[in-house]
Formats: structure tokens, C-alpha cells, sequence
């Protein structure tokens, strides 16, 4: 609610959502094979044009059990090799660290902010004591300037953050 008196503009979606300054349109909820909406679609349109935007929830793994996983990172792969968008950004929970082999065909095409313009490593989870990153801004058609994690607010993860310019 908090968010919402904050940004004009907003489409929530299951467990994630999408907050902005600027006008969104064309939203859709997506299904990224776990029979329900954890991610969502939409297109911004900044002051230097229109941005497609996926935020996603994807599934997690656990040791030994990769498959649920592996499936939604399969879906998220397929949304945007499938999407002609000159400018995509891939926001969210991706349940998978950089180095994960599930990331294989989402990065490349999309760039990792953290990679590119981060200090650090970027790792979000546990927010009291951060181990590894799940949660990622990845992108196409932009040029990150920085990226980052936010402090601990209360979540159980830390929030990755980012400029981009195009």
C-alpha cells in the first residue's frame, strides 16, 4: 500500500509486482509453468521510450530437487528469446545464483546489472546475513551505471537495485 501512494503507476500480480513513475500498459499475468501467475509482463513508456518489463517469482530449488526450478527458468527463457522488444529488463526472485547452470539462455541475451556495474557480490538472501543472490536485473538495450542491494527492510530478501540509461 505503501508503494502505491508512492508510484502512480502499479500492476500487481500474485507474488510480485511492478511499481513505476511512468505509464505501464500492455500488462499481462504469465504462468511460468508452475499452473499459477508468479510473474507478469508489462511495457513502461519512460520520457526516452518504452521498456518491456517481466518481473518474476520463479520456483526454487532445493538440494536434489531442481526440476520445478529448471522449468520455470525454461518458461522465463522461452518469454524472452520469443520477445522482440528492443529494450527488456527481467526483474525478480529468479531462485538461481549467477553461476547456476539454469542461467545458461537468459544471460546471454540479457546482461547482468550486477555483473556489469555492481560492487561487490550482489547477494540478497538471507537479508540478515546475505549468502548468495537469487534475485537479479538483468537486461537488453540499456547500459547499466550501478547496481547494488538495498539494506534489509523486513523481507527475508534484500532488494538488487540498479540505474540503466538508454
Amino acid at each position: 500500500k505503501q508503494l502505491n501512494k508512492m508510484f502512480a503507476y502499479h500492476y500487481p500480480v500474485s507474488t510480485v509486482g511492478l511499481w513505476s513513475r511512468y505509464p505501464i500498459s500492455e500488462t499481462r499475468p504469465l504462468d511460468v509453468g508452475m499452473g499459477w501467475p508468479r510473474a507478469l509482463r508489462a511495457v513502461v513508456s519512460t520520457p526516452k521510450g518504452k521498456v518491456t518489463v517481466y518481473v518474476m517469482h520463479l520456483a526454487s530449488a532445493r538440494p536434489g530437487h531442481t526440476a520445478s526450478r529448471d522449468v520455470s527458468l525454461a518458461h522465463a527463457r522461452k518469454l524472452i528469446d520469443d520477445d522482440p522488444s528492443k529494450r527488456v529488463l527481467l526483474l525478480g526472485d529468479l531462485n538461481t545464483a549467477t553461476t547456476d547452470r539454469g542461467m545458461r539462455g537468459l544471460t546471454p541475451p540479457l546482461t547482468d546489472a550486477q555483473s556489469v556495474a555492481g560492487d561487490g557480490f550482489g547477494f540478497t538472501w538471507p537479508a540478515e546475513f546475505p549468502i548468495t543472490r537469487p534475485d537479479h536485473i538483468l537486461f537488453r538495450g540499456m547500459t547499466a551505471t550501478k547496481a547494488g542491494v538495498a539494506p534489509a527492510t523486513g523481507s527475508d530478501h534484500r532488494a538488487a537495485i540498479a540505474s540503466l540509461r538508454f
